[in-house]
């Protein structure tokens, strides 16, 4: 009989126990501090560009899963997801937002908190931007990377006049939901187009339908080349800019090596994954107890220009070697 007895308290104590480690488990992982990254993307197209965060914050000594938790939410080009989004993370006082590559994401965070940390990745002088009070000292609770999109538009332009000597009218297409993207790419390139002889003509698009529509209407307008503004959801459609591009068989430069990649013909600017791991690595070295006012906003020093050989043997176009020479990369 007190064998029996025994046992069945063995029994019982371990059905305990096993029912008691997946909830231990389960409390240890919500006892983690959280990061909430916020993307203008999508998951699909940003698998690089997570690859380098995660890189950052192991960098930094945290492991996801281990000593940190990151929640990833991604707006897929539709800004107007990033109130409720940012109310719901604020509600439950995460550890750190994160927003690379979005200074819409980066201004509305900001607005909404004025304690939990925000690190961001932009292309715009932050300063200017009113995220920080200055480079060296960013006081308050956001710091993060400047990566000089508007500056380099101006040369990604002259780029593509060199490629292309005799084109004249270049389509420049922004997402005006991004919007301080959208204004500082605009004014960059307005100063810069008259100096080289250039006449530009603004197109707007935010979905993937308006993508389409606009290259419904340019088959018919027929520009001599087309520049794409930055823009993280631009980014995510790769593939649907170089399909169209090459249907429409027209010209195309943009901000980051992706659309290369993807097809595209040229590009030029920072190199965008390198500042995912900044994010990240900034975001851990918040997590470790580092203020934001204390961490300088740190600026891209690496800039590539890219040449995607085979479109433009599919556009007609012979590339000159002195061009050729300049590339950072030239894929055939």
């Amino acid at each position: 009989m007190a064998s029996d007895i025994t046992r069945r308290n063995f029994q019982i104590a371990f059905g305990s126990a096993a029912v008691a480690w997946p909830l231990a488990a389960q409390a240890q992982q919500s006892a983690l501090p959280v990061v909430g990254f916020i993307s203008a993307g999508s998951p699909d197209a940003s698998a690089r560009f997570v690859a380098a965060f995660r890189k950052g914050l192991n960098e930094a000594g945290y492991l996801e899963g281990q000593n940190v938790t990151v929640e990833y939410h991604w707006l897929e080009g539709f800004y107007d997801r990033l109130p409720m989004l940012l109310a719901d993370l604020v509600h439950r006082q995460v550890a750190v937002i994160a927003t690379p590559g979005s200074a819409t994401a980066a201004l509305a965070a900001k607005a909404v908190t004025a304690t939990i940390p925000i690190v961001f990745s932009v292309g715009e002088d932050p300063v200017h931007l009113g995220l920080v009070t200055s480079l060296s000292r960013p006081g308050g609770n956001t710091t993060g990377i400047n990566f000089f999109t508007a500056e380099v538009a101006a040369k990604r332009l002259r780029l593509l006049h060199d490629m292309l000597p005799k084109a004249l009218h270049v389509a420049v297409l922004i997402n005006p939901t991004n919007a301080s993207t959208a204004e500082s790419t605009l004014r960059e390139v307005q100063e810069a187009a008259p100096t080289i002889g250039l006449q530009i003509q603004i197109l707007n698009a935010s979905t993937i339908g308006e993508i389409d529509a606009i290259f419904a209407g340019l088959a018919s307008e027929r520009p001599d080349a087309l520049f794409v503004a930055p823009d993280a959801f631009f980014t995510s459609r790769a593939v649907q800019f170089a399909t169209l591009t090459a249907r429409n068989m027209i010209p195309s430069t943009y901000s980051n090596r992706d659309f290369v990649a993807a097809g595209g013909l040229m590009s030029y600017g920072a190199d965008i994954a390198d500042t995912y791991r900044q994010v990240g690595n900034y975001t851990g070295s918040i997590l470790k107890g580092e203020k934001p006012a204390d961490l300088p906003v740190m600026q891209s020093t690496k800039f590539d220009f890219l040449i995607n050989l085979k479109t433009a043997k599919l556009l007609g176009i012979e590339v000159p070697m002195i061009i050729q020479m300049t590339a950072d990369e030239v894929i055939e």
